[in-house]
């Protein structure tokens, strides 16, 4: 067929894949967002209402109206100190704008919940969330904290209204039918509601392969929706480190 290119591939007028997430702008109860300067140095605007909260991953602020004001809390937890998660939150409250930005060069997108699902959110992963949105940190069991990429604990994101979160790179968006299957590598996690299960792919010795960290992979089955970062942090710290030292 003309549509389809050697060795059954789709044509180009037919290609659906993973893409990346184009939701940019956007309201909610109590304000408005807009996410600009997209994939490697985003910045979330929010437009806050009068009396409006947003709670947000501390140190993520750039720049507010003197209009916003600004309230830390700690909640100490025990899982939380041992696992590096973060003990600290930074509620602010409107009217005014308020522009957050993640630690690292990545990009920054929205999932809005409707209080009859789950995400699980990679302990990096959080940005901020409106009003509603629930955050707890819960195991996610030993074999896959071991494996997953993102540790023993995870964020467990449920309620209602939206939450951002951020990667390291682009984000991808790749939503999954009933019964579909898709593969992601394990340092590539970002966000997920759907189950996985971990499985090695690549040729060659277990011990080699562990020591590498190569082939170990997440096999997603849907329904259910993934969200993939484009680059590896551990590979990129790696690559930091070897050209700092070789400078």
């Amino acid at each position: 067929m003309s549509s389809q290119m050697p060795g059954g591939a789709p044509g180009q007028m037919h290609f659906v894949g993973a893409s990346s997430t184009q939701d940019d702008v956007g309201t909610f109860n109590g304000g408005s967002y807009r996410v600009s300067h997209r994939d490697s140095n985003t910045i979330l605007t929010v437009q806050l209402a009068v009396g409006c909260p947003l709670v947000a991953k501390p140190g993520a602020m750039i720049a507010m109206s003197p209009t916003v004001t600004l309230k830390g809390a700690v909640k100490f937890s025990m899982k939380k100190l041992i696992a590096g998660g973060e003990m600290a939150t930074s509620t602010y409250t409107g009217p005014g704008e308020l522009l957050l930005a993640p630690d690292a060069l990545g990009d920054v997108t929205n999932i809005r919940l409707n209080g009859q699902e789950q995400w699980s959110v990679g302990k990096d992963a959080f940005l901020a969330a409106t009003q509603g949105v629930v955050k707890e940190y819960k195991s996610q069991g030993f074999a896959k904290a071991m494996f997953s990429g993102e540790g023993l604990f995870v964020y467990k994101m449920s309620g209602t209204g939206i939450l951002w979160i951020t990667s390291l790179g682009a984000i991808i968006r790749k939503d999954l039918q009933d019964g579909e299957r898709y593969i992601v590598d394990n340092n590539h996690l970002v966000a997920w509601n759907c189950k996985y299960v971990l499985e090695r792919v690549a040729s060659g010795g277990i011990i080699s392969g562990i020591s590498s960290g190569e082939g170990l992979v997440c096999k997603f089955t849907g329904p259910g929706t993934v969200f993939i970062q484009t680059r590896n942090p551990l590979a990129f710290s790696q690559w930091l480190a070897a050209h700092s030292v070789a400078q």
